[in-house]
């Protein structure tokens, strides 16, 4: 019976808009524009914001300055013309206490939607001029006869427009939607859940999030809608989990000779944090499951060395592994590291980018697919299916936020799955680690080696430049080398940013003529950037201007100042990585944000990071400030958007979501059971191929 019900409702909700009296096939068009298709689209297409008409007053009582309403008749309407089609359009509108001017600028087409005798509710903040009360650009509700006698709602919901449709329509549409379908979709929650967590029925919330009340019952319906969104993907994270534990790996067991046989090969000891998160990695590495492991830790904390070690335990067993990185530099910089780490051993590695050749190439996938070579250091390269590993037992992907759900799990091989390591440098906020990656289990590295410098951090005013650029001066002239960091690559006349022409120019020429000077950046060739590398790591240029391509594994221990030109247009995790380009040998660092016009919160922000070096203090910060967007999109995960959830608002609900969905999926790992399966189907359309889930029956 239940099944006859749901597809009842599925019907339902996939009318076409255009079957609708009261939509027709015109406005359908236009609502196409919108994306809305069906009565589900409409019913589930929730306003953007909502106007708050509570303090509505007579035209006498008004105070300036405070946003406020009045319900006023339309006495006159004028317009004085411009050039352009510019000009004004002006309304006279009055009450029983008084009358008022309302004016729109440079908006002509305002003149034909006012007609006198109009009922209007105009919502602003109003000033007074002369002897007059004025509304300039208000909020503008045309209120028909039924309307006007009705008590007025405190709050108007505003939907998202296109040309030919005016919120009016809109609001109307939406109440017919919810008045007609409101009762038709079927709730996906038991009567305990929305008890335990107190939440409204699916038909109150829709009813509550489009005609809301008062704030408290618009507040109940989003905390609905947000806590399913939320639900939904922990559903999807979790059972991911779950099927991630179905597939076998290869049980690489960490014997005492093994051990003795790694740790001869490090040139120093781990350090305590180190030793325990290798533990954990090894402990994994034991099972007949994959490993799926984030490993986070602070810039210099020595996430490489844990890399190295899981590496060389695959190898140990006769398998193979592959570091996977982001850009060529930082592939060739690991294969430098693991040339002079792993000299005195028999390893076998190589190095696979956009930048080897093809004679290269080809002889490095013989060897793969023959098993002649241990260990592949390489970026996007390897994961095409022209590369074939004889047996491949550990994948290590670093700087993971530059890669998506996909692209980690392509060299999963049928049933089998190699185990997984990836890695960040940039600290990962809570919020998102239960998120983007809670089908990861999480490591972190907080302690830094011994004998890393401290980064003296200084923000650098205009007016203080000059002293800065002498500083820099003393610090090469002592032997040591500089970064100089620009934002962007060439000048722009949209965007207002130092480049790394200018910089490079104005250097070469200006602060830094004496000292030689390479130059980085993204539009070079493989080939041009890698001697732009090798030139600063040997000495032959004193000074890198670079784009942030240097931001992630670039590691030149001579090198000891960095300087961050318009710093205000970087986060801070990203300065932070920036900054750990440096103070990498025995002498201490230095950092120089130069920055030149920035707001007061701004200054703050850049402050927070002057201030501190605790690479998971400024994560937060950063997530608090910009929000997930710019640290780790959804959409860079392959993850679909999410509609009203906010990671950074939402965290409590966030919380209770991730409780609840791995409840359930430890009850009903597959949501096979009949409770569970509108909910199944939910995650399926909404998760299933970004995550890769198939059918989770």
């Amino acid at each position: 019976m239940s099944g006859v019900m749901e597809t009842d409702a599925k019907q339902l909700l996939n009318h076409s808009l255009e079957s609708l009296t009261w939509v027709g096939r015109q406005r359908a068009v236009l609502l196409h524009k919108l994306d809305l298709w069906t009565v589900g689209d409409l019913l589930f297409g929730f306003p953007r914001d909502y106007q708050d008409i509570s303090d509505e007053r007579v035209i006498a009582q008004l105070d300036e300055g405070e946003l406020q309403s009045v319900r006023a008749v339309v006495a006159e309407v004028s317009s004085a013309g411009g050039r352009f089609g510019k000009g004004r359009v002006s309304i006279l509108v009055g009450d029983e206490s008084g009358h008022l001017r309302a004016t729109w600028f440079n908006q002509p087409f305002m003149q034909s939607k006012f007609e006198v005798g109009q009922l209007l509710l105009l919502t602003a903040k109003p000033k007074m001029r002369g002897m007059m009360w004025e509304m300039s650009h208000p909020q503008v509700v045309w209120l028909g006869s039924e309307e006007a006698t009705e008590e007025p709602r405190k709050l108007l919901p505003v939907y998202s427009l296109t040309e030919g449709i005016s919120q009016y329509h809109m609001r109307r549409m939406a109440a017919n939607v919810v008045e007609e379908f409101g009762n038709v979709p079927e709730e996906v929650f038991s009567e305990a859940l929305l008890a335990k967590y107190h939440l409204l029925p699916i038909h109150e919330a829709l009813r509550a999030i489009h005609l809301p009340e008062d704030q408290e019952s618009l507040a109940l319906a989003r905390r609905r809608f947000i806590f399913q969104e939320l639900f939904i993907l922990q559903l999807a994270v979790s059972i991911r989990r779950v099927q991630q534990q179905k597939t076998l790996s290869p049980a690489l067991p960490v014997s005492a000779k093994i051990n003795a046989r790694i740790q001869r090969l490090l040139p120093f000891e781990l350090t305590e944090s180190q030793d325990k998160v290798v533990r954990e990695v090894l402990a994994d590495m034991a099972l007949d499951r994959p490993m799926n492991r984030l490993l986070q830790g602070d810039v210099g904390s020595g996430k490489t060395i844990v890399a190295l070690y899981a590496i060389l335990v695959a190898v140990a067993h006769g398998h193979q592994a592959a570091l996977m990185v982001p850009t060529e530099i930082l592939a060739r910089q690991h294969a430098e590291t693991l040339a002079e780490l792993l000299k005195a051993s028999r390893v076998r590695f190589a190095v696979l980018a956009g930048g080897t050749s093809k004679r290269e190439r080809t002889e490095i996938l013989e060897k793969l697919a023959a098993g002649e070579l241990d260990v592949i250091i390489g970026t996007h390269a390897i994961i095409q299916e022209s590369v074939r590993f004889k047996n491949l037992a550990l994948v290590v992907v670093d700087e993971q936020h530059k890669f998506g759900v996909k692209q980690r799990a392509a060299l999963r091989q049928d049933d089998h799955s190699p185990h997984y390591l990836v890695m960040t440098a940039t600290p990962i906020p809570r919020t998102l680690t239960m998120t983007l990656f809670g089908d990861l289990d999480i490591s972190s590295l907080r302690e830094l080696p011994v004998g890393r410098q401290p980064v003296n951090t200084y923000l650098v005013d205009p007016e203080k430049q000059e002293a800065w650029w002498c500083f820099v001066r003393d610090r090469l002239r002592e032997g040591r080398q500089a970064f100089v960091v620009a934002p962007l690559i060439d000048e722009s006349e949209t965007v207002v940013a130092p480049s790394v022409s200018q910089a490079f120019e104005q250097l070469t020429n200006g602060e830094l003529e004496a000292f030689r000077i390479g130059l980085l950046h993204g539009r070079m060739s493989p080939a041009e950037k890698q001697q732009a590398m090798d030139d600063f790591r040997s000495g032959e240029t004193q000074v890198l201007v670079s784009t942030s391509v240097i931001e992630v594994g670039v590691d030149v221990p001579n090198a000891s100042v960095m300087a961050v030109s318009g710093g205000e247009r970087f986060g801070l995790a990203q300065l932070h990585q920036l900054r750990g380009r440096v103070g990498r040998g025995g002498h201490p660092g230095y950092c120089g944000v130069l920055i030149g016009e920035v707001s007061e919160k701004g200054r703050e922000r850049l402050q927070a990071f002057a201030d501190s070096t605790d690479g998971f203090a400024l994560a937060e910060l950063d997530f608090k400030l910009r929000g997930p967007g710019d640290l780790f999109s959804t959409q860079q995960h392959g993850l679909p958007p999410l509609y009203l959830a906010d990671l950074q608002r939402d965290r409590d609900v966030l919380e209770e979501a991730r409780r609840e969905a791995q409840l359930l999926v430890a009850a009903d790992p597959g949501l096979i059971h009949e409770a569970h399966l509108k909910l199944r189907r939910q995650m399926l359309v909404r998760y299933g191929k970004a995550l890769n889930l198939g059918d989770v029956g």
